[in-house]
């Protein structure tokens, strides 16, 4: 593994423990985040990334693990 691979693994697993931390099905989470910021002007507004953290209201309520 190269110390790149390294790195892009250690961001991975800090996502997913995250989104774990803060009662978020990951997949959902993953899903969400790849289909949507795509799209989204977050160059121009990067204050929108805001929104798709782990902790954010938004994911919160759109991506819950199931009780």
């Amino acid at each position: 593994m190269s110390e790149s691979g390294a790195d892009t693994n250690a961001i991975c697993l800090s996502l997913a423990e995250t989104a774990k931390a803060n009662g978020i099905d990951f997949y959902q989470y993953l899903v969400k985040v790849l289909s949507e910021l795509p799209s989204l002007p977050i160059h121009q507004q990067p204050e929108i990334l805001d929104r798709y953290l782990p902790w954010s209201k938004t994911i919160c309520e759109s991506c819950a693990m199931a009780k």
